[in-house]
Order: structure tokens, then C-alpha cells, then sequence
């Protein structure tokens, strides 16, 4: 009896000792699948892009350039695309598919308006063909893990943004254009507005808040759909705090390279303006938001106890940038 059965210690200890190394294998994938990427040279890039292939750096290929540059990074930095994973330990991680989805966002934005705007020389005229071609392919499904693949059809999107860059920079062809005036950029700001807005609404909602309804302020025959109390209790789901924060994070790390490269392709519009400072400014009060985080974990501490809140921090700091793009945007839209 003792010979029959001495082998199943030894199997037990085999599997426990086998599940102990994958356990720490998948946290060690984890932690290094979750660093954020580092920041690229916007002009850099667009140089590097224009050796590559042979093109013209002519005006709007650095913003289109950095526009893909950023999804790649999105796509195929250190473990791919992961909102769609479901497999450990993507599946597991939460932090970098929120970054991803910050990323989309701005992507989809800007994608939407270099289509309907920046490409068009006016109302009636007709839209780029790869930008209309583009455009949908970043609005799929961002958590689509069957046939079609999220990453394909995102790459699609890449594809048609490629073509618009070679029509771009091809002299001969007038076809392709990117119109850098006033009322383009400004369209653009007036998105960014809303998003930098709405983030800064989440995070400052880590910590609670009652605040008052001003939905219909200003406007006193304005009604709504439905009724909404005066005062609202606005407290962000303790789950969803890191959550927002990623967002953010994701958020603000595509506007800053988005921001640096119409910089360039807007600098005649922002030197009439006396601009170029303000968009400066808006760049370094985003780039605070993406100083390093010394703590294993997003504190939520209460606005002003013991521990610190890095929501209410990030919030600060979007904040500072979303009232620096409502200035601009004012600024560019005075005669």
C-alpha cells in the first residue's frame, strides 16, 4: 500500500509548485505589459516617415504622420492591443486597456475631423475618399476579439490614413489636401474642450460631490427630456477609479503629440494670432499630467486627508490645460 500511493505527494508538489511559477510568471508579464509608452518627436517622426517612403514633408503631414504614429504605438507596443484579450494576463489587466481607450478616443476625434474639415475646402465640396474610408474603421467595436479582429479593422484604418499621406505629399496631385486655417483648428479645440471637460468631471468625482445642476444654465426657456433634480451626488464607483484615471492617462498622452504637431502645421494661423504660447502651455500642462506615478497603486484619498488623491491631482492638471484650450479657441475665433 505504502509503494501504491508515495507518488501522489510528489504529483501534488509538482502541480503546486508548477502553478506557483505561473502565477508569478503571469504577475511579472503584468507589470511589464503595463508600462506606458514613452513620448516620440513629432517632427522626428514625420522626417523618418518622409525618408521611408519618399514624400514631400508638406503642410499637414507631420499632424497625419503623428496621427499614425500613435496608433501604431497603440497597436503594437509591448504586449499588442489588449482591450480585446481574453487570455491571462491581459485579460486580468485593466490599467492599459482604460490607456488604450483614452488613446481611441482622441484618435477617433481627430480621425472624424480630419475628415469632415481639415481635408475639405468648404461645405459643399467633397470629402477626402481614404479619410471617409478611415474614419468608420476606428469607430468599430474597441472589445472585439472574434472574426473581424478589433486590431484589423483599426489596421484597415491605418491603411487608408497611409494612402491620404502619399496623395498628401504627392505635388501633382491636388486631390489631397489639409486646409490649416482658423476655423479647422478651432472645430478640432472645440472637441478637445469637451473631452478634456468630461475627464476632469470623472476624476473629480473620486472623492464625491454634491453639485449643483447647471445643465439648462443660461438659458432660461431651455427644458430637457427628462426631469433631473437641482442638486446632484456625483461619486465615481470605487471600481472605476483606476479606471478613469488610465482614461485620463491615455487621454492626455495622445493630445500632447497631437497638440506638438499641428504646433506645426497651424503655425501661420497661431503666429497671426500671437498664439503659439498658448498652445505651449496647454502641451506643458498635459505633460504634467503624465508625470510618473511612485505608487504601486492610484490612491483615492479624500480632498484634503492623509493620503493623497491622484485623481483630484490629474484633475488639476486637465483642468489647467481644458481652460488653456477655451482660451485659444476664443483667442483664435476673435477677428
Amino acid at each position: 500500500m505504502e509503494n501504491r500511493y508515495s507518488g501522489k505527494p510528489k504529483r501534488k508538489r509538482f502541480w503546486l509548485y508548477g502553478l506557483v511559477i505561473f502565477v508569478i510568471l503571469q504577475v511579472v508579464f503584468a507589470m511589464y505589459y503595463d508600462q506606458e509608452p514613452d513620448f516620440f518627436d513629432v517632427k522626428l517622426n514625420a522626417e523618418n516617415r518622409a525618408a521611408k517612403h519618399g514624400h514631400e514633408p508638406v503642410t499637414g503631414f507631420i499632424t497625419t504622420a503623428a496621427f499614425m504614429e500613435v496608433v501604431d504605438v497603440m497597436l503594437d507596443k509591448p504586449g499588442g492591443y489588449m482591450s480585446n484579450d481574453v487570455m491571462p494576463p491581459f485579460v486580468l489587466m485593466d490599467n492599459m486597456p482604460n490607456w488604450e481607450f483614452g488613446v481611441l478616443v482622441q484618435v477617433r476625434d481627430l480621425a472624424r475631423v480630419m475628415r469632415n474639415d481639415i481635408s475639405r475646402s468648404q461645405s459643399q465640396s467633397s470629402e477626402d475618399l481614404d479619410l471617409a474610408e478611415a474614419d468608420p474603421k476606428f469607430h468599430y467595436d474597441n472589445g472585439s476579439w472574434v472574426l473581424p479582429r478589433t486590431e484589423s479593422e483599426y489596421r484597415k484604418g491605418q491603411e487608408h490614413f497611409h494612402q491620404y499621406l502619399t496623395h498628401l505629399a504627392d505635388t501633382t496631385d491636388p486631390e489631397a489636401q489639409f486646409y490649416a486655417r482658423t476655423d479647422n483648428l478651432v472645430t478640432w479645440l472645440n472637441l478637445v474642450e469637451k473631452r478634456l471637460g468630461a475627464l476632469s468631471q470623472k476624476l473629480s468625482a473620486s472623492v464625491g460631490q454634491d453639485r449643483i445642476n447647471t445643465d439648462s444654465g443660461g438659458d432660461e426657456v431651455a427644458t430637457t427630456s427628462t426631469y433631473k433634480p437641482s442638486e446632484l451626488r456625483v461619486q465615481t464607483p470605487w471600481m472605476e477609479i483606476d479606471d478613469n484615471f488610465y482614461e485620463a492617462r491615455g487621454a492626455t498622452w495622445a493630445l500632447i503629440h497631437f497638440m506638438k504637431a499641428m504646433e506645426h502645421d497651424f503655425k501661420p494661423v497661431l503666429e497671426k494670432k500671437n498664439a503659439l504660447v498658448s498652445m505651449r502651455q496647454i502641451v506643458r500642462e498635459l505633460e504634467a499630467a503624465q508625470d510618473t506615478i511612485w505608487t504601486p497603486m492610484i490612491l483615492n484619498g479624500s480632498g484634503f486627508g492623509f493620503f493623497a488623491n491622484h485623481s483630484l491631482v490629474m484633475a488639476s492638471y486637465i483642468s489647467r490645460a481644458n481652460a488653456g484650450v477655451i482660451d485659444l479657441r476664443q483667442l483664435l475665433e476673435d477677428g
